[in-house]
């Protein structure tokens, strides 16, 4: 893989030239910056943006008052080669707290071993109604000790409306949710991307992550995406490494509001 040439289309096609996440979202293009405007259920954030030293804090404080007109909490996605190189610091300063750094891992579909199935007593199985996207919640949840009121939102409204862009997966063993996870579809682009994929503690190290992993590839090379792209934590990374996913950047969200 042609890791330079990946990440600029991945930049190009997934992020300046990024599509709505949802029923009722909308790409806002405004100079150097793209950003996606939603309701206060949906993901409002930056995507993206190509800025100058003597710009970036007009930019910053441009967005934080498209945001703030709306009454939004928003989400600046900083990737490590965004520039100017210390945009970081720059939104700190602007009253943005930023959450753990992840790394930007992607792979190619045809180059990835994707024979993992899940473990004995496992069964994957997709989330399609409401009973299913509260397995799919209950699991985010207890894996990551965060609410998923507004994961719980996203996917029933993703789900009614377009249902042919995401693919929600629960692992369960017998009746009970051990993991879940999603991917997302944007139809005609070289990348999908694969989301919130956890597992509940006493289930980790069984090989359920990697199940997931490798099931939601198969679904999105089925789909004709060429990349998989995921942001990863410092659990999840060498799991994916050995699966044929390669770091490309990293990721931090920067959060601003409530």
């Amino acid at each position: 893989m042609d890791h330079t040439a990946v990440l600029a289309r991945y930049d190009r096609e997934m992020r300046e030239h990024a599509a709505p996440d949802g029923p009722g979202a909308r790409i806002e293009r405004a100079g150097a910056v793209v950003r996606q405007v939603a309701d206060a259920q949906g993901w409002n954030g930056v995507l993206w943006s190509d800025l100058d030293p003597a710009r970036a804090d007009g930019a910053i404080a441009e967005q934080i008052a498209r945001f703030s007109s709306l009454g939004r909490d928003f989400e600046w996605k900083l990737y490590g080669h965004d520039r100017p190189a210390d945009l970081g610091a720059r939104l700190t300063a602007a009253g943005f707290r930023a959450e753990p750094e992840e790394t930007l891992m992607i792979g190619e579909a045809g180059r990835l071993a994707l024979d993992a199935g899940p473990p004995a007593g496992i069964r994957l199985v997709q989330a399609t109604d409401p009973a299913g996207v509260d397995l799919v919640v209950e699991v985010h949840e207890q894996a990551f000790g965060t609410d998923g009121t507004r994961l719980r939102h996203r996917l029933l409204a993703r789900l009614a409306a377009a249902p042919g862009t995401v693919v929600a997966v629960v692992a369960l063993a017998g009746d009970e949710p051990v993991g879940a996870a999603r991917t997302e579809l944007v139809p005609g682009a070289g990348f999908a991307g694969l989301w919130g994929g956890g597992t509940v503690e006493a289930w980790r190290g069984r090989g359920v992550y990697r199940a997931l992993v490798a099931h939601r590839a198969r679904i999105a090379a089925a789909h004709g995406h060429r990349y998989l792209q995921v942001d990863a934590s410092p659990l999840s990374r060498p799991i994916l490494e050995r699966l044929g996913f390669h770091p490309l950047s990293t990721t931090t969200p920067f959060l601003h509001g409530s």
